[in-house]
């Protein structure tokens, strides 16, 4: 605490609790404008047929909301999400266990490698997606181009127009963006991890799977839930990776509840739709949240 401040403390001029709030009032006026205010907007269009081709935009209550529960399109993005995040969500946090345990060692080059694994992370989203869409072209794409070199293939193969193949690589694509941000986490999780533990476990003839399994998960627990929420979250809500790579294609294969929303909001023109949409996946990604807080801290009282 600054001289100043602690002089206008002792005059008694301000209490904690108004010098706290000055001091954070800046913060609290960003999320306002940026997060508050949108969600509290996009709750009212979803009350109201906001139809921008009609020029009538009555109140209609949970309406929207009713629509979007009995319709079998949602329940399979919903279904679509949700496989595209356990199937992310497993991938990114396997991967980078071990990637941080490897990092975590003490070996040649280890500074340069934790600092190239931030080039995937730091790639634009959009980027990463056409660089992808590149990657995975139908006639000119380096993946056909090192399958078929290997005899995996016998001709090009349209990855991305055919399933399950589209899925597959959407959530490589994603996963590869992603992994380096997980790593990184859990790389900081294993930092706290006292090495007299280990050596102890070694003294006493633990292998380095046991001492994996026994002491290094049951301490990374927080680090690992916290990265789960975080991923989770994320893979919920993704939609510039699908519409560059599949526009959610091929059929509706790969038509995530953010595709869906985009759909509904932007091309459809159905505000009160899309937000109610936008609304639900809110409230998923919440409760999911929620959930794996409490997972989190029941362990921690444990």
């Amino acid at each position: 605490m600054s001289r100043s401040t602690m002089i206008i403390l002792k005059n008694k001029e301000i209490s904690p609790g108004k010098l706290a709030l000055i001091f954070s009032a800046p913060a609290l006026f960003v999320l306002t404008v940026t997060v508050l205010i949108p969600i509290i907007y996009a709750v009212y269009l979803s009350l109201y047929r906001y139809k921008l081709k009609r020029a009538k935009k009555p109140f209609v209550g949970l309406q929207n909301y009713e629509k979007i529960l009995t319709d079998e399109k949602f329940w399979d993005s919903l279904t679509t999400s949700l496989i595209f995040a356990v199937s992310v969500v497993g991938v990114i946090i396997t991967v980078s266990f071990f990637l941080a345990l490897l990092l975590d060692q003490d070996f040649p080059g280890r500074g340069w490698l934790r600092a190239l694994l931030l080039i995937p992370w730091a790639i634009p989203d959009v980027v990463n997606a056409l660089l992808w869409k590149w990657l995975l072209h139908p006639t000119f794409g380096v993946m056909n181009a090192l399958f078929s070199m290997g005899g995996l293939i016998d001709e090009y193969v349209a990855w991305l127009s055919s399933m399950p193949s589209a899925m597959i690589w959407v959530v490589i694509a994603y996963s590869w963006k992603n992994i380096p941000l997980a790593t990184l986490l859990i790389l900081a999780g294993l930092q706290t991890v006292s090495k007299t533990l280990h050596e102890a476990a070694m003294v006493e003839g633990a292998s380095a799977w046991q001492r994996t399994l026994n002491i290094t998960l049951p301490l990374l627990r927080p680090t690992l839930t916290v990265v789960l929420i975080f991923e989770t979250i994320f893979a919920l809500k993704v939609f510039d990776l699908i519409y560059v790579l599949t526009s959610g294609g091929p059929g509706r294969s790969t038509a995530v509840l953010g595709w869906s929303i985009y759909i509904n909001t932007f091309k459809k023109l159905d505000f009160g739709s899309g937000s109610a949409l936008a609304m639900i996946l809110g409230l998923i990604t919440l409760f999911l949240a929620i959930f794996f807080y409490s997972f989190l801290d029941r362990g921690e009282r444990q």
